[in-house]
């Protein structure tokens, strides 16, 4: 796991998110392939006026919604870097 907070993001349109992580990794993540079907708190997330409502909590480290829908930053990291989340040694993403 990476461990490594997100200190910077930026709406940018259909649902894609700029972010900056406290290693200095920049990037774009297309939230399409990372939430996959958006039900429960993620629903609200396809209308784009409360997609842009995006903030950082900076206790998590992560993105939040006003609704406390929030994603892993580890997950996050992982898309933007390209890197996969191992745990023990096993490849548990990407």
């Amino acid at each position: 796991m990476f461990m490594i907070d997100i200190i910077d993001v930026q709406p940018l349109h259909a649902r894609h998110l700029e972010l900056t992580f406290a290693d200095g990794l920049h990037g774009v993540v297309n939230l399409d392939q990372v939430i996959g079907q958006y039900t429960g708190v993620f629903s609200a997330l396809l209308d784009d006026s409360y997609f842009h409502q995006v903030t950082l909590n900076h206790e998590l480290g992560t993105v939040v919604w006003p609704n406390g829908a929030d994603l892993c930053p580890d997950v996050l990291y992982s898309h933007v870097s390209g890197k996969p989340i191992t745990v023990h040694g096993v490849r548990v993403l990407n």
